[in-house]
């Protein structure tokens, strides 16, 4: 099992941020020829992103050319239980990648509509946000 996780970051803890806007980036199917856009904004772990690719890459039985359109690479720190208040900020935890609504997650090709339909929906179970599917010619249904 591959984890999400960048490889160097310039900060090691990141502050919170916000979850709030639309996508203007990387919100219009470029790569493949369907697509997951987020309907909400929200932060996806790194675990989530990889159970979702992996339901895709096993639904596809490894056909077709998937591409993963975001990266997690902001750290999400906590203090460990029952700890007194103060003596600063706790550890890394978690990676999470921001998403915004209208940002597309995966994309994929080479493969009949059904089938990729089918495990759009099988990955956007594992991410904890609404979903669309998308194709090149036009809107699918939201999930």
């Amino acid at each position: 099992m591959s984890v999400l996780v960048p490889k160097r970051v310039k900060y090691r803890k990141s502050q919170r941020g916000k979850r709030r806007g639309i996508a203007w980036r990387g919100s219009t199917i470029s790569m493949g020829e369907f697509a997951l856009q987020a309907l909400e904004n929200a932060w996806v772990t790194n675990r989530q992103l990889e159970a979702a690719r992996v339901a895709l890459s096993r639904h596809t039985k490894g056909g077709g050319t998937l591409y993963l359109r975001v990266f997690p690479d902001k750290s999400v720190t906590k203090k460990p239980a029952e700890t007194r208040m103060g003596r600063g900020k706790g550890m890394p935890e978690d990676w999470v990648v921001v998403v915004k609504r209208g940002r597309i997650l995966f994309e994929i090709e080479g493969i009949p509509e059904e089938i990729a339909r089918g495990a759009m929906r099988l990955a956007a179970g594992k991410l904890p946000i609404h979903t669309r599917f998308l194709t090149r010619s036009g809107v699918g249904v939201a999930s």
